[in-house]
This record gives structure tokens, sequence and C-alpha cells, in this order.
């Protein structure tokens, strides 16, 4: 499994933030744009509005469980940004892994792959 490729700097943020496509659902928020350097980059932002540092660091490591399921099928050369919202702290990362597949495959940059669920392929 690859390493996931994190975006770190404020710029990228703001650029994805004014330039990117969003797609909204109740427990996450997805920003999107193309990027010119063939991998996907990763980032995960939770405002202090989500509650305190343990809610907030709850919220990042079920955005980042529920992505890990999903990073194997998305296209490279894309940035991601994922937003928490009031209700993350409080759901597990199948749900979060089921909006976020929702937002992905709405973007474009889901590649048609296994189903989560499924244990093999019908022949």
């Amino acid at each position: 499994m690859e390493k996931m490729v994190a975006l770190c700097r404020n710029n990228d943020f703001r650029r994805l933030y004014a330039r990117g496509k969003s797609f909204v659902s109740p427990v996450v928020v997805v920003y999107t744009l193309k990027n010119r350097t063939g991998q996907v980059r990763v980032g995960i932002t939770t405002s202090k509005k989500i509650g305190n540092a343990v809610q907030r660091n709850r919220s990042r490591r079920v955005i980042r469980e529920a992505y890990r399921g999903l990073a194997s099928r998305v296209r490279p050369g894309v940035d991601l940004v994922f937003v928490a919202r009031g209700k993350t702290p409080y759901v597990k990362s199948t749900d979060v892994a089921r909006h976020m597949e929702r937002q992905l495959q709405a973007a474009g940059v889901l590649l048609p792959g296994k189903e989560p669920g499924q244990k093999g392929a019908a022949l």
C-alpha cells in the first residue's frame, strides 16, 4: 500500500477552497481539484467548532480511516481536502466512508472497483 501524501502548505489548502469543487454531506465536506504532480495529495481539517481537542483528533482519525479504504480507487493527479463537520466525532468510520464514497463518485475522481462489503468478484 502506498503512503498517503499529505497537503501541508496553507496556500495549497487556500487554492482548493478557492478553485476546487466542494461536495457536502452532514458528516464531511470534500474539496477536489486536479494537480500536476500525478499523485493523490490529501489534507484533513477540523475547526474548533467541532469541539475540544479530543473530538477534533477523533474526527481526523475517523476521516483518515474512512479514506484509507477508498485510497486505492482514487484516480491519480488530484488534490483532496476533507473538512470535518459537527457530526463527525460521533459517527463511525464506516458511515463516513459511505458518505465519502458517494461524494468522490459525484466528483468523478473514484475509479470503478470492488464495492465495500463484497468478498470477491463473481465469475
